[in-house]
């Protein structure tokens, strides 16, 4: 059975920084677009990066320069976050797939869908 689980998240300062990651099992995601999604309290999700199997990567607006996207093995992905501000505080959570693009144009789609393999998220709280 697939399986995505996050790990990483915690409370931190504003200017601090976490690394995230997401563990696959069940599966070779080599070939898979692999992304990171937020969701914080009474908000919609919002696509924070991806990284296409060709190792392209994607950005939001909001994170980019701060956060980093990698894939540390065939099944493992990161979120380097640095310099976080209050605003990024949200559920975090690891998604994959294989079709459907993986560009941030792509993003809204996927969130809506809600199809390929999505992990239960963890927790990044950044206090001011």
């Amino acid at each position: 059975q697939v399986q995505l689980v996050e790990s990483g998240g915690g409370s931190v300062q504003a200017g601090g920084s976490l690394r995230l990651s997401c563990a696959a099992s069940g599966h070779t995601y080599a070939t898979y677009c692999m992304a990171w999604f937020r969701q914080a309290p009474g908000k919609e999700r919002e696509g924070v990066a991806s990284i296409s199997d060709t190792g392209l990567t994607f950005y939001a607006d909001s994170v980019k320069g701060r956060f980093t996207i990698s894939r540390d093995t065939a099944s493992t992905l990161s979120l380097q976050m640095n310099s976080l501000k209050p605003e990024d505080t949200a559920m975090y959570y690891c998604a994959a797939r294989t079709t459907g693009g993986c560009s941030n144009g792509a993003w809204r789609a996927w969130i809506v869908l809600r199809d390929g393999y999505w992990g239960q998220g963890t927790q990044v709280t950044v206090s001011p």
